[in-house]
């Protein structure tokens, strides 16, 4: 199969951004066992990749479970990241976290899952290849998706040319998602926070 990566053209005087630290939405969801705590664990260990910091962390969205509806509901939401990993490591990065986190390699689809990694956009990429299509294929069908990342920023899909809020007006998934009181944080930007404020 062939692949493809694209992005808008890039100025010379933009060029040395490339190597600079890229934005990235990333879905995170749970239905198994202590699902906050499995957020959580996700948001710690991508917290510590290398050249990765989270950067915001949307609200948590108990939403309905797809296809197989005879299962808990999800936790949702969404992070936001600042990394130099190119896309393909960072894709790598979490099925190696969703591992460590107890999920299988190999699992049905719609099942239920201990932990769930997605890159939704990654700045204004655009790639399609064996293993990773970014934006993701169903951003625009999921509020579950787009509602987080809605609660961050309002990036632009660089394939639809159109903003998240102008996405979700057009959305047709008519599921219920409920805003949790619990949160997720980065807990390295808190400890930063908490050192900051001692001196």
């Amino acid at each position: 199969m062939a692949s493809a990566i694209t992005r808008k053209p890039i100025t010379p005087s933009l060029a040395p951004e490339i190597m600079h630290k890229h934005k990235v939405f990333i879905g995170i969801g749970s239905n198994i066992g202590n699902r906050l705590e499995h957020l959580q664990k996700a948001v710690d260990q991508l917290d510590m990749l290398t050249s990765t910091s989270v950067i915001k962390v949307s609200s948590i969205y108990m939403t309905e479970p797809i296809g197989e509806t005879e299962q808990n509901r999800f936790y949702n939401g969404v992070i936001l990241i600042e990394t130099s990993l190119h896309p393909e490591k960072l894709r790598e990065h979490c099925k190696i976290i969703e591992q460590d986190l107890g999920r299988p390699g190999e699992y049905p689809r719609w099942c239920p899952r201990v932990i769930d990694l997605d890159i939704l956009l990654y700045d204004d990429l655009c790639i399609h290849t064996e293993t990773l299509s970014i934006p993701h294929p169903e951003l625009h069908h999921r509020k579950f998706v787009l509602i987080p990342i809605l609660d961050l920023a309002n990036p632009v899909d660089p394939e639809k040319r159109q903003t998240i809020l102008q996405l979700l007006e057009c959305c047709t998934d008519r599921s219920v998602l409920i805003r949790l009181k619990e949160t997720i944080v980065s807990k390295k930007k808190t400890d930063y926070q908490l050192k900051q404020s001692v001196f």
